[in-house]
């Protein structure tokens, strides 16, 4: 099946020369992309045509950080106005009441969410296992959805009773971790070009993991061959844990775990210096950086402007939906490139097209991908595009590709993933989000009246 997106106003390629096609179109044949340039240049055997004039395409863009299940518990009462020891606190017996089905629908909503925020490529970390929880119900929402997905098999082992922060109903013992991980890793992760599911391994972080599960961690890793990923320098009081349990800041003590490696990214990484800016660059370690939750929970500024500057691998994460109480990956592109202009107090830090490479080719290189992120000859057909006839886009006609940034996000118009349409003028193809809405809602009341009798 052979498809031609032609007449587009723009298409952003994010290739090697960065280029900006104007009267573009892109040829998808079955799974990959045929050819990229001028309508007029393109073949014109497609079977079929998607006439894109009045639109911006894009590659589709990457998330590399996120916590699906928290789309039940949004906006909470108790962790509106908490930092995330605070927050973390009293969502912890609200997630302790999940069940698999609300696993599964909030993974379902939020992923959709996500799409239609331009995003077909997501990380996710799910790191606590309530009742009869498993990441299957992840990944067959993801399937159903349609988007590539990296599943995060999480870990918390260290509880309060040992001086964690998780309450102890909530971790789990080193070695059934360990099992099920590798369980997880051999069934489910695909390794071959244009997979659409993979597998990573995500103890959680400093404070809810011991030292002896990240060293186990990142060797089994290393045996079945797939990336790790943790929480990392996210708060201060982060910092002071790290040092007043191991001696050490959180980098020196990932280094010394042998979590500074190539096939590692960390979320977060707000509270780090320039020598570890500079080791975190050497070893190819890359970064999840997440603007809006470090915002919401007054964690801090991340340093990313010198990261990108030290050539470290930096893509973007909205985190969790009750840290962010929302998931649209363009909005975060937005929020990356003000908060670093505050944070720098430099109007130029961050440029809209700086902020859009590293929401798609930035996110691929940070979980690991050579094949999204970039639209291109031979890469994966993941196509977004926004039309530009709406009301938060007038008058920025002269610059459609900055306005995408510049001006309130919006949600697509037009989505390929994997040469597949998922949608269609503004809608998810054969998703009836409606009901997903209403049955996500119910849930989510289920779960506080579960909590709060529990």
């Amino acid at each position: 099946m052979r498809t031609l997106l032609a007449h587009a106003d723009v298409v952003v390629t994010m290739d090697d020369e960065r280029r900006e096609i104007r009267d573009g179109g892109v040829l998808i044949d079955g799974r990959s992309l045929a050819a990229v340039g001028p309508t007029a240049e393109l073949p014109d055997d497609a079977d079929r045509t998607i006439d894109c004039r009045g639109m911006v395409l894009l590659p589709g863009l990457v998330n590399t950080h996120h916590h699906l299940y928290q789309t039940l518990t949004r906006a909470l009462p108790g962790a509106q106005d908490a930092d995330l020891f605070g927050w973390l606190r009293t969502l912890y017996p609200v997630w302790g009441a999940l069940r698999a089905d609300d696993v599964y629908v909030s993974a379902k909503l939020g992923l959709a969410e996500m799409l239609l925020s331009g995003c077909t490529t997501t990380s996710d970390h799910l790191y606590l296992f309530p009742n009869d929880v498993a990441i299957e119900d992840e990944i067959r929402a993801a399937r159903e959805v349609g988007v590539r997905f990296h599943a995060t098999r999480g870990s918390m082992s260290l509880g309060e009773s040992r001086g964690g922060l998780p309450p102890d109903y909530l971790v789990e013992d080193d070695d059934a971790i360990m099992r099920d991980t590798q369980r997880a890793v051999e069934t489910h992760h695909d390794a071959e070009r244009f997979a659409m599911l993979r597998v990573a391994v995500a103890p959680c972080s400093p404070f809810s993991v011991t030292p002896d599960l990240m060293r186990a961690s990142v060797a089994l890793a290393d045996d079945l061959g797939v990336h790790c990923h943790t929480h990392l320098a996210e708060t201060l009081d982060e910092e002071r844990f790290c040092i007043e349990q191991f001696g050490v800041r959180p980098v020196e003590y990932a280094e010394r775990l042998g979590w500074l490696r190539p096939d590692v990214w960390f979320a977060h990484s707000v509270w780090i210096d320039d020598d570890e800016i500079a080791r975190l660059a050497a070893a190819g370690t890359g970064v999840a950086h997440c603007p809006t939750s470090n915002m919401r929970l007054a964690s801090g500024v991340a340093p990313v402007v010198r990261m990108l500057a030290a050539g470290m691998r930096v893509g973007l994460g909205v985190d969790g939906s009750a840290s962010n109480d929302g998931e649209h990956v363009l909005g975060e592109a937005r929020a990356f490139m003000l908060l670093q202009r505050v944070g720098t107090r430099d109007p130029g830090a961050v440029t809209a097209r700086t902020a859009l490479e590293v929401a798609t080719r930035g996110g691929a290189r940070v979980l690991g991908r050579d094949d999204v992120g970039v639209l291109a000859p031979g890469l994966a057909a993941d196509v977004v595009g926004w039309r530009l006839d709406r009301a938060a886009y007038s008058g920025a006609r002269a610059d459609p590709v900055a306005a995408l940034v510049f001006c309130q996000p919006q949600d697509v118009d037009l989505a390929l993933v994997d040469g597949v349409e998922r949608v269609r003028a503004g809608e998810i193809v054969d998703l009836d989000l409606g009901a997903l809405v209403a049955e996500h809602g119910r849930r989510a009341c289920d779960l506080l009246r579960r909590s709060e009798n529990s």
